[in-house]
């Protein structure tokens, strides 16, 4: 028996491999991916095992459900035999957007414990910002295990599952929205006379420091950005130029619009 299995390991489901591998042996991971050869890659590098689908199915405790929202009923019924087969104790792990964990379990055909996660794409550095709810017939010591197995991942939170929408959207489609921001200061940057590579670090680093800032200095984000506006100086007159573009309405409203979407998935 393996203690953990992934059905998909792109991105994300990648990503949680390589942060399981840093708790757990190879040979308690197996990985199945629809194109065998991105799992065979995976696990070539992680020292892991190539599965398929239903053999991840049969011998996993942990089943993780790497598979975008649209495929999941399609994978699930083709694994649906072997779970309803099986005697011993198993976990589905989903990680869909807009997907409840009653809505796994309906798919999936049975009333199986289901941990619901939304992690996001920093998770494959070890920075990630995990969201979880698990179903009141997942153990206490089984999901604090679960937790312990992923912490290579990042930070873990858990949130009431009818708040996962609002909290993927922040958090899980974030990254897309900042990566943006980067691009778009390296850009200025350039527009200024910086050398594009040199723009890029700069802008990164500070995304990154900015960031730290606001977790260990646990001041509000206002406070911080009212540090950096001195009077009469060039940064607030870039902060009004960015509120006259209507920048913090645009990022709301992208926020919203995801969260929309995600909850649309699931119905």
């Amino acid at each position: 028996m393996a203690t953990f299995g992934f059905i998909g390991t792109g991105n994300m489901g990648g990503a949680l491999a390589r942060a399981a591998r840093k708790q757990l042996p190879g040979g308690e991971i197996l990985l199945s991916n629809r194109t065998a050869a991105k799992a065979e890659t995976l696990a070539a590098e992680l020292g892991c095992a190539v599965s398929d689908n239903r053999t991840a199915a049969a011998r996993s405790k942990y089943l993780f459900l790497g598979v975008k929202p649209q495929m999941m009923a399609e994978m699930l019924s083709g694994i649906a035999p072997v779970l309803a087969a099986r005697q011993d104790p198993f976990f589905l792990v989903s990680m869909a957007a807009g997907l409840s964990i009653a809505r796994i379990r309906e798919l999936a055909g049975g009333d199986y414990p289901v941990i619901r996660i939304m992690p996001n794409t920093p998770a494959a550095i070890g920075a990630g910002m995990v969201f979880y709810a698990a179903g009141p017939d997942v153990p206490a010591e089984d999901l604090a295990f679960f937790l312990k197995a992923l912490s290579g991942a990042g930070r873990f939170e858990a949130l009431p599952e009818h708040l996962m929408d609002a909290g993927s959207a922040v958090a899980g489609c974030g990254p897309a929205f900042v990566d943006l921001f980067i691009e778009a200061l390296a850009d200025g940057g350039v527009a200024c006379g910086l050398p594009r590579a040199s723009a890029q670090v700069f802008a990164a680093q500070m995304v990154l420091g900015s960031a730290q800032l606001v977790l260990e200095s646990g001041r509000h984000p206002g406070a911080l950005k009212d540090a950096v506006c001195s009077p009469g100086g060039s940064t607030i007159q870039g902060v009004r130029a960015l509120e006259k573009a209507g920048f913090r309405s645009a990022v709301m409203e992208a926020v919203i619009a995801a969260c929309e979407k995600s909850a649309a998935l699931g119905k």
